[in-house]
């Protein structure tokens, strides 16, 4: 349902991105690791055009797109088929927790207040908040902040959701509910993008991993033969290191 070619993506003279390429089919997910300034959130970023890149094709929903080209009419289209969790919620601070999730289907989608209320509702019972649906982001925790804003996504009902390292503002004690809420998304057949260093997850959850590192890909493959038996050296060392913090 989704493939990227070729993409590359420089500010000034550095190069960010060198040729990445990819491929999702419904229902994967697809867990984007390696080491800081590799380029991951930069290539999420491109997809959903938060950047502009500066060459290359995706292929979404069966047409085909250069990269480097895209207009705006064709970016809104891929967006209202498409759900973006940023790594610090971006959520409104003056709008309670339904009205965060309210307010894209009501302005961006031209969508009847009572049945944006209804869908936002069901959003936040999705992700055990309903009995926060009142409550300003002041008022929540920061697991619950991007509960709100992974219900927020889920909302628009995407073809596929991109996640930009959703625990890393988070204190440890809150990343196992949001990855709760993750995995259960998973498990419900949602096809998701994302960009983690919570190795577990990737292992567990995901069905295929993508390390990148210097703006490329270095190796990927399904999540059980890629955690097993890692074919490149610069990706059996990065795991190993991984394996030594914890």
């Amino acid at each position: 349902m989704l493939e990227v070619r070729d993409l590359k993506k420089s500010f000034g003279d550095l190069p960010v991105l060198r040729g990445v390429s990819l491929q999702m089919r419904k229902g994967d997910v697809t867990a984007i690791i390696g080491p800081s300034g590799g380029g991951k959130t930069t290539l999420l970023r491109c997809i959903n055009f938060l950047e502009k890149a500066d060459s290359g094709t995706l292929t979404f929903g069966g047409r085909s797109y250069d990269l480097g080209a895209i207009g705006k009419r064709d970016i809104a289209a891929i967006r209202m088929k498409t759900g973006f969790v940023f790594q610090s919620f971006n959520l409104f601070s003056n709008k309670t927790a339904v009205q965060n999730i309210t307010e894209g289907l009501i302005i961006a989608r031209k969508m009847p207040r009572d049945q944006a209320n209804a869908i936002a509702m069901r959003a936040l019972d999705q992700v055990g908040l309903r009995d926060r649906a009142d409550h300003y982001p002041s008022q929540l925790s920061g697991g619950q902040q991007q509960r709100v804003a992974i219900a927020r996504a889920v909302a628009t009902s995407p073809e596929i959701i991109y996640f930009d390292e959703p625990t890393s503002a988070l204190d440890p004690e809150l990343i196992g509910e949001v990855l709760s809420v993750m995995r259960d998304l998973a498990s419900s057949g949602m096809t998701m993008l994302v960009v983690t260093h919570e190795m577990r997850f990737a292992r567990e959850v995901s069905s295929r991993v993508i390390f990148m590192e210097n703006g490329s890909i270095v190796e990927q493959g399904e999540s059980g033969p890629f955690f097993a038996a890692p074919r490149e050296a610069r990706t059996q060392a990065f795991l190993r290191t991984i394996s030594a913090e914890k």
